[in-house]
């Protein structure tokens, strides 16, 4: 009798990555790449949980879905207040019966959220409370969410934890980029590079963590994705990609179902890069 056989439906590809019947969680879903998760993850069967702490974006994003015949619900948290995280989880499952998927993907990125501002400060000028509050979100905000998930998926047997990072945790920003002629100078700040760096530690501490608890922490690493930049910005960034172009949103939605199902059921404690060969070079 053989006693490694897979316990899965590995001749049904597509039942692999079939989500039906399972519960995810999105922080930050009202976000650009949060948005199109939470749709990719419906698509598939998933029930979403939209939090974001922009509530009307989040109940957007849970109305879309629903008008498609997909089922979400939307919660307004703040991840870097633990009672907060707390309060999303209540209500989660007050709505649902479990937890199987944490997509962590609030953050602020200085592109984005161009109102945190910093981005005009050299490294010697940058304020010490826009580097306190960068931490706050995106690397604070990632610890207590998974820290109040791990707790039920502790409980419940399982789930699957899913972290953004970015090539910027992996490799540094190349500053040049953002320097465009004419225009005032600007700068990728530091504490992206570094949270998104401390992302990656997270997970994988994680992953050892829950050995044997049937928890699976992954993380996620995009290229520069591409929201209204400069023609300029774009033609440099593309430049140094082996693709040729800055990504899509959507172009993360295959690493992202990937993790989220049983097609990755023997894969923790990775980092999937998807950056058009940025980082090849």
């Amino acid at each position: 009798m053989k006693t490694n056989e897979s316990k899965l439906d590995t001749k049904n590809l597509p039942k692999l990555f079939d989500l039906t019947g399972r519960i995810a969680l999105v922080t930050g879903g009202a976000g650009l790449l949060g948005a199109e998760f939470c749709h990719t993850l419906a698509e598939a069967g998933a029930a979403v949980v939209v939090a974001d702490i922009d509530e009307l974006g989040a109940r957007k994003v849970a109305e879309s879905i629903d008008a498609k015949g997909g089922k979400a619900i939307s919660i307004v948290v703040d991840v870097t207040d633990s009672q907060s995280v707390k309060n999303m989880m209540d209500a989660a499952l007050n709505a649902f019966p479990h937890l199987d998927i944490l997509v962590n993907c609030a953050a602020l990125d200085p592109k984005f959220d161009p109102q945190h501002g910093g981005h005009t400060s050299t490294f010697e000028d940058y304020p010490l409370e826009l580097w306190n509050q960068a931490l706050s979100v995106n690397l604070t905000g990632a610890y207590l969410c998974c820290q109040a998930v791990g707790r039920i998926m502790q409980s419940q047997g399982g789930g699957v934890m899913i972290n953004m990072s970015s090539i910027y945790g992996i490799t540094a920003p190349d500053q040049r980029l953002y320097q465009i002629p004419g225009e005032m100078p600007v700068y990728k700040p530091a504490y992206y590079p570094v949270t998104k760096a401390g992302i990656l530690g997270l997970t994988t501490y994680l992953a050892a963590y829950y050995t044997g608890k049937n928890i699976r922490v992954n993380a996620i690493s995009p290229g520069g994705v591409y929201n209204g930049h400069s023609d300029e910005f774009v033609k440099a960034y593309s430049a140094k990609t082996i693709l040729g172009r800055m990504a899509y949103k959507d172009d993360m939605n295959g690493a992202l179902l990937f993790l989220a199902s049983d097609a990755s059921a023997y894969v923790t404690g990775a980092n999937i890069v998807v950056d058009g060969g940025w980082s090849v070079w």
